[in-house]
């Protein structure tokens, strides 16, 4: 008996793992992802938190090998503008098997889940953005940019924030929202002088004009992040190379910790690109197509959630639809499972984002009172434990 085929749009971590998850489950999967072969994945680093990790264990993977480029960052050091410490916050682990929260480039995550893929000889084809689709009784059909065109029993839509399966879904659905906050970052050649991290410690400041968080990795470099906060989205051209890192140090000018250091060591500083999040999505699927990942939920990074939460649908979705089930009905029990979950973790990541751009009394006050409601918090524990303990079951 031949497997049934998912069409999958979309090649990054959501589709990639969405495909493993639906090998797993008796499909036949085909990756189509709309970039290049050869288009450029420099990008920044990313956090994948141990909720996320586990996730993996249910596709028969093992997290240390596919996350083997990245490091453990289990613990968060807050502190503000001028230097005064705010309070140590868990990240998370280690869970039962040892696994902790973890940061890796985002290419290397990317090459690594595409690995596991083609080792279960799942096929992934480039240049190949989603233009269309129609479905019936018998299945779904596509239609691709480059003009050809494939069939098969399920359509998952894993192609992002501005999902074209989500537009076609409902066209007057929600577009992404900007959050007011830009988006840098980098990695330093080496150590930089005088910057000595904690390995395994995330350093995170509340700037006087900006938020800037940074680490170091294994063989010394520092890797690091920063959100300027923008009344208007950036477009492109308005920074040149030069002008964008001469912004960023302007903002940390006057700051205690070590923003400029590490930024004038950085030899190609990234961005800038918008902060976004996705406001409630009102369709998810149809009777044969499904959105997953950022195209039906996308978080804004102060969530540091992401790459877990993508992890968790692709699981969820490959137990709601073993091979030879209703495809409909496997596509409300995800929905069913995943849509309350997800929405609260948008609307964490909203609130800490928001912190981001408070003005100066506001900020005045935040400092004040972040340490006591951390201690008020955490009193009975981890109040980020319903993300972080959850399980796909």
């Amino acid at each position: 008996m031949t497997n049934p085929v998912a069409l999958i749009a979309g090649g990054g971590i959501a589709g990639t793992v969405a495909a493993l998850a639906l090998h797993r489950a008796g499909w036949a999967p085909r990756v189509f992802e709309a970039r290049a072969a050869d288009a450029d994945e420099r990008g920044a680093f990313l956090t994948v938190a141990v909720n996320g990790l586990t996730a993996l264990r249910a596709l028969d993977l093992d997290p240390s090998a596919v996350l083997a480029a990245g490091f453990p960052t289990p613990a968060l050091t807050m502190t503000n503008g001028a230097g005064r410490h705010l309070g140590v916050l868990p990240l998370g682990g280690p869970a039962p098997d040892g696994t902790t929260t973890t940061t890796i480039r985002r290419a290397d995550l990317y090459a690594a889940l595409r690995a596991a893929a083609q080792a279960r000889g799942i096929p992934l084809s480039y240049g190949k953005a989603l233009r269309d689709f129609t479905e019936g009784p018998g299945g779904v059909s596509v239609t691709l940019a480059d003009g050809s065109t494939a069939q098969g029993s399920l359509l998952v839509g894993a192609d992002g924030i501005r999902s074209r399966t989500r537009e076609l879904l409902d066209p007057d659905g929600p577009a992404p929202d900007y959050l007011g906050l830009l988006n840098a970052g980098g990695f330093t050649s080496g150590p930089v002088d005088g910057v000595t991290p904690e390995p395994g410690m995330v350093y995170m400041a509340f700037g006087r004009r900006a938020f800037f968080g940074w680490t170091a990795a294994p063989d010394g470099s520092v890797w690091w992040f920063a959100n300027p906060p923008s009344k208007q989205p950036v477009r492109p051209g308005d920074f040149t190379s030069a002008s964008w890192r001469d912004h960023l140090l302007g903002l940390f000018a006057d700051d205690a910790f070590p923003a400029a250091a590490i930024i004038r060591a950085t030899p190609d500083v990234l961005g800038p690109w918008n902060t976004d999040d996705l406001p409630r999505v009102r369709v998810w699927h149809s009777r044969r197509a499904v959105l997953i990942g950022d195209a039906a939920h996308a978080v804004a990074p102060s969530s540091g959630q992401g790459a877990s939460m993508a992890f968790e649908d692709a699981v969820t979705l490959g137990l709601c639809l073993p091979a030879g089930s209703s495809v409909a009905e496997g596509l409300a029990d995800y929905e069913q499972r995943r849509r309350r979950r997800v929405e609260r973790v948008v609307a964490v990541g909203r609130r800490n984002g928001s912190g981001k751009t408070a003005g100066p009394v506001g900020a005045a006050i935040r400092d004040a009172m972040f340490p006591l409601v951390m201690k008020i918090l955490y009193r009975r524990g981890n109040p980020q434990a319903w993300i972080l303990d959850h399980r796909v079951a």
